[in-house]
């Protein structure tokens, strides 16, 4: 097989969450330790830093590995989902894995996951700890997939743990409180491993001490202990809640043996972009009128967004806006401007919710717009009627965003 005919194998014949949803989630971590044994434990060969959370996760990964690169060290970076090529998941220094490399990976392992049924998930996770293990990587740092504690990354023993922050989201796994899903989440502390928390909400707090404890970990709250701000290439105004995360957990690094000066830290935030190939963080895609788009899709994460872009000088506000079928829109539509033309679409993904039925939940709340057969119909008719003083805002979905990058 081609590297083309291998990703289709991969998304087409086993169990994919990013395209199905609950049914290709498992809440267990049998076939990942199963994997990581027939593979020789590749997870127990690299050092590591495991960053969950619900919003901020893949842009605290990105800057964490910006910073380790600038200060000499051979990073692998995992995260999850990719935006337009399987292979941004899995990185080193920036540079996605080769199409080779995944060939190969599912080639030799193809009749263990096909007899084991492992998921897209568990094959993913276990292909990248195989390739930086085999390329030597000094220290990897591994995104969370989904909750925590039965997430495929967990079944590594990291120098250090992060936790972003806490929101209502995947409630169908996690729980329905912030107090259930922060109970998921925690389950990424290891014993004697230190914890850092991005964000101290008082529901959600005591669980993490409390998890603390039971594991001798000791536990950082960021956003109380680090009072300075430096500048990042990243943009949104959100993001100065995960560039105090990783000030954080650079400092606890730090004390694990880990070398990065201040100039280090300083210029590996403000290359992020570069250092590591990160898309879809308020990225400005045209100007005259403004295109900006973000992945961001809960409540939390659309509330920064929403935020920013009220502090963003235009004159008429268009949405092009899209989302997946089991997205809770009582929680999100209430926050978006009544005042904004809507374009909704469906992201052409198996979970894709119909751009009519998202057309009526939106006119419920007298939000209004017509619905578009596709991501780029809406956003060319945003362009279209958009002036150059305008602002197109394009979300809702990972999926939209990548479909206009």
């Amino acid at each position: 097989m081609n590297y083309q005919h291998t990703v289709n194998w991969m998304f087409q014949q086993l169990p994919m969450y990013q395209n199905k949803g609950n049914s290709a989630f498992k809440k267990d971590l049998s076939n990942t330790l199963k994997l990581a044994k027939h593979l020789n434990h590749p997870e127990a060969l690299f050092r590591s830093i495991h960053v969950g959370g619900t919003n901020g996760k893949g842009s605290t990964s990105h800057m964490l590995a910006s910073v380790l690169q600038e200060a000499g060290y051979k990073v692998g970076l995992y995260t999850s989902p990719h935006l337009k090529d399987f292979r941004e998941r899995i990185r080193i220094n920036g540079k996605v894995i080769s199409k080779l490399a995944v060939i190969n990976f599912i080639k030799q392992n193809r009749p263990f996951i096909e007899i084991n049924q492992l998921s897209f998930f568990e094959m993913t996770v276990g292909m990248a700890f195989d390739y930086f293990a085999k390329q030597k990587v000094d220290i990897a740092v591994i995104e969370v997939g989904l909750g925590g504690r039965l997430d495929s990354t967990n079944i590594i023993t990291p120098e250090l743990s992060v936790i972003t922050n806490i929101g209502i989201d995947h409630t169908q796994f996690l729980g329905n409180t912030l107090t259930e899903i922060a109970g998921e989440k925690a389950g990424i502390i290891k014993n004697k491993i230190p914890i850092v928390i991005g964000e101290t909400h008082s529901e959600t707090k005591t669980v993490f001490i409390s998890k603390a404890k039971e594991t001798q970990s000791d536990i950082y709250f960021a956003d109380q202990n680090i009072k300075r701000v430096l500048e990042s290439d990243l943009k949104g105004s959100y993001q100065i809640h995960n560039i105090k995360t990783v000030l954080q957990s650079v400092e606890v690094l730090k004390t694990k043996g880990l070398k990065i000066s201040d100039s280090n830290l300083k210029t590996g935030l403000r290359k992020v972009v570069k250092n590591t190939g990160l898309q879809g963080r308020w990225q400005v895609l045209n100007n005259n009128p403004m295109i900006i788009c973000d992945t961001a899709h809960n409540k939390e994460g659309l509330k920064y967004v929403l935020n920013q872009i009220e502090n963003t000088d235009y004159n008429q506000l268009h949405i092009v806006f899209g989302v997946v079928n089991d997205k809770d829109l009582g929680t999100i539509v209430p926050l978006l401007p009544s005042s904004a033309i809507y374009y909704f679409c469906k992201p052409n993904v198996q979970r894709g919710l119909d751009a009519e039925l998202l057309r009526l939940e939106f006119a419920k709340y007298q939000l209004l717009g017509d619905s578009f057969h596709s991501v780029s119909e809406a956003l060319s008719m945003a362009k279209s009627n958009a002036k150059r003083e305008d602002l197109i805002y394009v979300g809702g979905s990972t999926f939209v965003v990548a479909e206009v990058l």
